[in-house]
This record gives C-alpha cells, structure tokens and sequence, in this order.
C-alpha cells in the first residue's frame, strides 16, 4: 500500500496576538507569520539587536521551571508551550513567530486564543510532504525523583494518556486522553494553567509569574491559610482581593472541564513534544509530566535525527508489496546478475522504497572478496538508482517503453558493510520536480535502522528503441 501523501501545512495569514507575560508580567505582541517549506517553526527576538531567530526544537531548551524556555546565544523565549501545541495540533509545520519580549503572552493561559487565530488565519497547503518521525518501538524516559515518566509505544497516529497526581486534598489523582488531534481544539485547548496557593511566595521569590491573575491561571487553595494572608499575597502578585471560605478552585472563570488540569498538562506534553521539529506518530502514556521529563524525552528524539537525517522505511513481509519482480521486470530492462531489486514496498508521487535480499548465491560474491563476501558499493548505488527508476518511470503513461540513465552522480558515502544476509531497503525521493525528462534524486540504503550508502544522483528518461 502507497505512503500517504500528506503536506506540509503554513498559516494562510499572519495574526497577532497580544497580552502580558505570564513571568515578566510585561505587555507583549506576537505576530504569527507563513513561513516556506522546510522552515519549521521559529520565533524571532525583534526587541533585541540584529532581532536573532530562536528555532523551536528541544536542543535549544535551557529551562523548564514553570515553562518551557529555548534560547541561542542571549536571545531567550519562555512559555511557548501553549503557541507550540495549538500550532502542532492544527499541522501547522512552517511558521515565524516575531514577539517584542522574552516570552509568548499568556493569554487566558491554555491554547484557546491561538486555535481561534490559527482559524481565522486559515491555513494554506504547500508542495513538500511532511516528515513524519515514527516510533518503532518501545521509548521510556523516567525522573527517579520526580517520579515522572514518558512512555511512548508504537502506533499508526498520534496519540496521548496522562495521568496526573499531586498530594492535594483539592487536586488528587486525575486522568485524560487524547485520540486524535482533530480534537485538541474542541477537548484540550481551553485547558488552563494551574497554580496552588502556597506555592506563589516561592515562585515570586524567583521572579516568575508576574503576570500571573485569577483569569490567566485556575488558582487551588489546599491547605489552611488566613484570609489576611491571602490579602497579602494578592496584594504581592498585584490582583484584586477575594474573600475565600473554603478549599478548592478560587478563579473568576469556572473549569472548563472537570478533570480541566490534567488536560493542560496533556496539553503542555504536545507543546513540548513539538520540539522534535517533526510531526510524530506514537502513543504517549504521560505519568505525572511536566516540562523537564517533556523535553528530555524531545531531546532524545532530537539526538537520534541529527544522527541520522532520515529514518529507515518500515517493512513487514507479510505485507503484499507494490510490485513483485515480475512487475519490475516488465519495466526495467536489467536481468542477471544485474537486477538488483527484489521488491517495490512503497510509492507515491515523490519517493520510492525497494527491497533486495542479499544472499551469498549472488555472483559477485565470487570475486568481493572469496574469503569476505562484501556487496560492492557500485551496486549499492546501481541498486538505489534502479528502484528510483521504478519512481521515474511511474510517472509515465507506458512506462514499459522507456528506459532511465545515469546523467551524473554525486555525494557518495558508504557507511557500512553490506554481507550475505542482510535485507536492504532503498529510499529514493525526488530533489526537485521532474522536467524534461530529467530527473534529480536523493537516495539511501538501510539494512536494519542504519545507513549504509547514501547519494545524488541525476538520471534521463529515454525513450527505447
């Protein structure tokens, strides 16, 4: 069955966006910007000199209290959380975010402003298919001292559990799920951030949450405090006085939904994830979350894609392929011991995978080497150019009178041995659209997740004789 073609997506329209920093306690404007493909997301300092660009992936994360904080060099962004999650919850891959201050504005503190923006903005379609990071096996990430993990399992979607704990009378134990992310707007987004009482002195001792109101944030009185000293910390944050009895939710704004802070924090967990730069498909099972487990389960992901820029095509064999060999023969005009492709398991209109089963009946065996059978990487290459003959040829009418050659070659790299018993995938895609006949063509070779070649390659269609 063919990958599905699914499109990086931008914002139609730019918007703004204004309103006080949850931490300075600054009035901010953010202004949400197209961006091309390939962009990612990014936000831009223009209060500083020479207005520096901060790219939203997990490497760049410096700081996790209260907030997710990125930065390069002096240029710092805090609580961009909520922005990430609306931006990644609407497919938006490429946007520029150009804010006034240190931090995104809070807003009424969840995702409900950006979702409604991102609407009103619309969204346009661009050419370049998304990039999709799949996760293939089991992934944990723990915090012994938190007692916080991130366990993420294998999955055709996108997909969220978490589960919440606090040692509260108000706020105990509570649960929420996500199945898909056409209904982060309508089950997630309104989620507010939450505080508990006691912990505001601390975190004004710490700077933080300046900005901080009874709309902006659910607010939990949890354990016995006068009402004079409630006077004096609304005094301290500078918000009106309200006279409290009792425990529980002290806000102006009722919950949105009963369990409303264990959906923020699923909600914080998709900002967060964001951070991998790509679109993921997997379930996250989030046990007590919060932005440092969040972001070091990002990080990991991030290791492993600057390790190696593109992830190994997945291949079952019980899986019927696109076309067997005698379909392949039909169309190229190789035989042996020259065909060197087994299998065509995915096709669509931009990339190709094929299949060859190495073996040590293969005759070049005979001669590389007799004491050390090793594939030569001439025909790994011829290999990756054949199965991206299978993509060229595809887009022809009567693909059987036409035949593809090599026009140049370029950036060669072999990474590792290729032996008898190995299975190696191919993953052909087009560099850039295909004119007049010519075709311009990056390609790997797997065996297993790893890379064992990888090139360019320009390649002509001619029509036989």
């Amino acid at each position: 069955m063919a990958k599905t073609d699914i499109n990086q997506l931008t914002l139609a329209a730019p918007f703004k966006v204004t309103g006080k920093g949850l931490h300075t306690g600054l009035d901010i404007e953010a202004e949400f910007l197209p961006a091309p493909e390939n962009h990612g997301r990014k936000i831009q300092r223009i209060d500083l000199p020479d207005q520096p660009i901060v790219d939203c992936l997990a490497e760049n994360v410096v700081e996790t209290t209260r907030g997710t904080v990125i930065a390069k060099g002096e240029a710092r962004v805090s609580t961009i959380e909520h922005a990430m999650a609306a931006l990644y919850a609407a497919g938006i891959d490429n946007c520029l975010i150009r804010v006034n201050a240190p931090e995104l504005p809070i807003l009424d503190g969840s995702s409900r402003i950006y979702c409604d923006k991102i609407n009103e903005a619309g969204i346009e379609r661009q050419n370049r298919e998304k990039d999709f990071y799949i996760i293939k096996h089991k992934i944990e990430v723990r915090d012994d001292e938190t007692g916080a993990s991130l366990i993420v399992l294998p999955d055709d979607d996108f997909r969220i559990d978490t589960l919440i704990e606090f040692d509260s009378p108000v706020l105990t134990n509570q649960f929420a799920s996500l199945s898909n992310l056409k209904n982060f707007e309508s089950q997630i987004a309104a989620s507010r951030t939450f505080v508990f009482v006691r912990e505001i002195e601390p975190l004004l001792k710490l700077n933080l949450i300046k900005g901080g109101d009874l709309d902006n944030a659910i607010v939990i009185l949890d354990s016995p405090l006068a009402q004079s000293d409630l006077d004096r910390i609304a005094d301290l944050v500078g918000v009106p006085r309200k006279q409290v009895g009792q425990f529980g939710y002290i806000n102006n704004r009722p919950l949105a939904f009963d369990n409303e802070p264990a959906r923020h924090k699923l909600l914080d967990v998709i900002g967060d994830v964001s951070l991998i730069g790509r679109p993921m498909k997997g379930r996250i099972i989030a046990t007590r979350p919060g932005h440092k487990i969040n972001t070091t389960f990002a990080k990991k992901i991030r290791t492993e894609l600057r390790r190696q820029e593109i992830q190994a095509p997945i291949y079952n064999p019980t899986v019927e392929p696109i076309m067997d060999v005698n379909r392949i023969r039909q169309l190229l005009p190789h035989r042996y011991p020259f065909l060197l492709v087994d299998k065509i398991i995915e096709m669509d209109r931009k990339h190709v995978v094929g299949l060859k089963n190495v073996t040590v009946n293969e005759p070049f065996f005979q001669g590389h080497f007799p004491q050390e059978p090793v594939m030569p990487g001439v025909l790994l290459i011829e290999a990756m150019a054949q199965t991206g003959g299978m993509l060229v040829l595809s887009t022809l009418d009567d693909p059987e009178n036409y035949s593809t050659y090599f026009m140049k070659i370029d950036n060669v790299k072999f990474r590792q041995k290729v032996v008898p018993g190995d299975t190696v995938l191919f993953h052909l895609s087009f560099i850039t659209e295909l004119r007049r006949g010519v075709a311009v063509m990056k390609g790997f070779a797997f065996v297993g997740e790893k890379i064992v070649a990888e090139c360019e390659f320009m390649a002509m269609i001619s029509k036989n004789s």
